[in-house]
């Protein structure tokens, strides 16, 4: 159960009622100082943030999101950058299943199944 903080953020947590957020704000969020959320954009490639007309860095939910993780593999996990970065990586990557249409992976199957019966026969 969390604890509600001006009857709109969780603690520890994002506000709920927002879509776009400051880097002071995410700092706060993060619990890091607004240079390194900076030294962070230029370190990974997923973390980049749009600008307002006044050119201020607006940081969307995903980029918050992707930001509390970073934190927790650098700060609590102990990784380095750069297998943080491996660490994403690999994350985001789709599967084999993800790349293909619902037909394609059941012709697929189907051909793999074709393949077992013909190897079995050989084997006999």
């Amino acid at each position: 159960m969390s604890t509600v903080i001006d009857d709109q953020q969780p603690a520890g947590g994002i506000p709920s009622d927002k879509l776009y957020f400051r880097i002071g704000e995410v700092a706060r969020i993060v619990g890091v100082k607004p240079y390194v959320l900076r030294y962070w954009e230029s370190e990974f490639s997923g973390v980049r943030p749009g600008k307002s007309r006044s050119n201020q860095r607006l940081y969307r939910r995903k980029d918050v999101e992707k930001l509390l993780k970073i934190k927790d593999l650098l700060h609590a996990r102990r990784y380095t950058i750069e297998g943080a970065r491996q660490f994403l990586k690999v994350q985001e990557e789709p599967g084999d299943e993800e790349l293909l249409s619902p037909r394609q992976l059941k012709r697929l199957r189907q051909v793999r199944e074709t393949l077992v019966d013909l190897k079995e026969k050989l084997e006999s």
